[in-house]
């Protein structure tokens, strides 16, 4: 059982991120985490598996969770062996066979005679058989990293495993892995995912919001459904609190033009009174306070009402408020812009393919390179853009604009400021305002334009970065994204979505998620 209560959890700035929240997860549940990018997911995830400390609240657990993080550039100066989590075991082991035979090794290795050949076995599986333990995780590509900590639930079989985002950078094959372990297991799982195949297998789906969390107990499918619901009452009450404003201002204007007859019909009667000026002051000052009341009474009601329609208007989702500003690519179609005949890298001192590679890119169509992790997909991309210089074979270039969104984000410095990015790509020198207004239509509002990019989540920099493409004056004439879901929630992912569809230019692609290529209408396919 996992049980966490009034949680609460401020940054280092003493920023609030998430306040009393309360969740309850049976054992043998399998439970999906979601939420929009920088609402808390990865952070209450940390909480949850004992590395992040709660500002106020506790967290409980029946049994030790075994943790698979997100972001793995922390674990570089790792081994393989440090990764799996049984370095110290395999050292004991190594001790003890090599003679040293003391009471400290045998603690260490606490009968677990095994341990190498349970992480053979594991690495076998997620298609890392010929990785040794002593490995650098810093040479490794990104499925294999998350690959080797995948592993270590086969190697320490865990009862209780907290995922975190665990298909980026896995081909399809390490997925439909991952798949069958989740569909399979007696264990207790969590998982931060927008994987859409994998929501549909969980049992249950806890959103997280500003607001906190709330539980729908059922698949991805059935939370969709009763969103649904949701937002359509909240059309409704929309709806129905504009109604009620416009009603309500009506009934304003009427109260104050009938007060304001009485008041004058008032004074009339006074007047054929022949009442002394002193009297009559007195009576004007008195009928200009009930006057005053009548409109306060209204007013109050009226930004009551206002105050509602506001909340309302706020808690309906606004990624449909995007408006893209990509211009057109100048290259014409069918124009060859990389020609790559018989080329080669190496790696670690080899050649990286066993057949060297050729492959053209022609102007304004969609390609998607493929292959299994390590193949050598974002080698050719670093081709493409000549990061990367050929060991043999030969490649040519048109000299074209070329934006590269890899999974990082790393065109975006954390040391600027929101606005200050922004301005870094303003080629056209727009105004301040024009700046603004832009940062705006991709949902960064006044208070964002003042904040460290650094602060920023996967989505938001994804967000900062389409709207920096867009700011220039001409559009790339190639754009090469590389597994750009990664990181994203369900939302964001739409709103990247969209903006590529957008775009009017050569497109690449490397992505393992399906339903992202699919909606992006691929042309072609590097198969590696």
């Amino acid at each position: 059982m996992l049980i966490l209560q009034n949680a609460s959890y401020r940054h280092p700035d003493g920023e609030v991120l998430f306040g009393q929240i309360n969740l309850n997860i049976q054992d043998h549940s399998k439970v999906a985490l979601i939420g929009n990018n920088g609402v808390g997911k990865s952070t209450l995830l940390g909480i949850l598996a004992g590395n992040l400390a709660l500002s106020q609240g506790q967290v409980t657990w029946s049994h030790k969770p075994y943790y698979v993080p997100q972001i793995f550039g922390q674990f570089n100066h790792f081994t393989v062996a440090d990764a799996l989590g049984v370095a110290a075991k395999v050292q004991a082991l190594k001790e003890i066979l090599n003679g040293n035979v003391t009471e400290e090794n045998f603690s260490v290795l606490n009968d677990d005679w095994t341990i190498e050949e349970r992480c053979r076995e594991a690495l076998l599986q997620w298609k890392l058989g010929d990785t040794p333990l002593t490995e650098n995780i810093g040479n490794l590509s990104g499925g294999q990293k998350m690959s080797v900590f995948l592993a270590g639930v086969s190697v320490h079989k865990p009862e209780l495993v907290l995922l975190d985002e665990p298909c980026n950078h896995l081909d399809a094959e390490s997925r439909d892995f991952l798949y069958n372990y989740i569909k399979n297991t007696s264990a207790t799982v969590v998982v931060v995912s927008h994987d859409r195949t994998l929501l549909g297998m969980l049992d249950a789906i806890c959103e997280l919001t500003p607001k906190g969390i709330s539980l729908y107990g059922g698949n991805y499918d059935f939370y969709l459904a009763q969103k649904e619901i949701e937002r359509n009452a909240q059309a409704r009450e929309l709806t129905n609190a504009e109604k009620t404003l416009r009603k309500a201002r009506e009934t304003e204007r009427a109260a104050v033009e009938r007060q304001n007859k009485l008041d004058a019909r008032g004074r009339k009667k006074q007047e054929k009174a022949g009442l002394p000026v002193i009297v009559m002051n007195t009576l004007r000052n008195n009928a200009e306070r009930t006057t005053a009341r009548v409109r306060d009474v209204h007013a109050s009601k009226v930004s009551a009402i206002r105050e509602e329609l506001a909340e309302l208007r706020n808690a309906i989702p606004d990624a449909e408020a995007m408006k893209f500003g990509f211009h057109n690519s100048s290259v014409h179609n069918g124009k060859t812009l990389v020609s790559a005949q018989a080329v080669n890298v190496n790696y670690k001192e080899h050649p990286l393919w066993a057949a060297p590679v050729s492959f053209n890119i022609f102007g304004n169509e969609r390609i998607l390179v493929s292959g299994p992790n390590g193949s050598g997909k974002t080698s050719v991309m670093r081709l493409i853009m000549g990061d990367l210089v050929p060991a043999s074979g030969v490649i040519s270039r048109l000299t074209t604009s070329v934006v590269y969104i890899d999974q990082d984000y790393s065109l975006i410095e954390d040391e600027l400021s929101v606005y200050a990015q922004a301005q870094r790509h303003n080629s056209g020198n727009l105004d301040e305002h024009e700046v603004k207004i832009r940062l705006a239509r991709h949902l960064f509002g006044k208070d964002d334009w003042d904040k460290s990019c650094h602060m920023l989540s996967g989505g938001e920099k994804m967000r900062l970065m389409l709207c920096c493409i867009a700011m220039g004056n001409v559009a790339p004439d190639m754009l090469l994204l590389d597994e750009p879901t990664n990181n994203l929630d369900i939302q964001n992912a739409e709103i990247l979505t969209a903006a590529v569809n957008n775009y009017k230019g050569t497109l690449i692609v490397i992505s393992h998620d399906s339903y992202f290529v699919n909606q992006i209408k691929i042309d072609r396919e590097i198969v590696l």
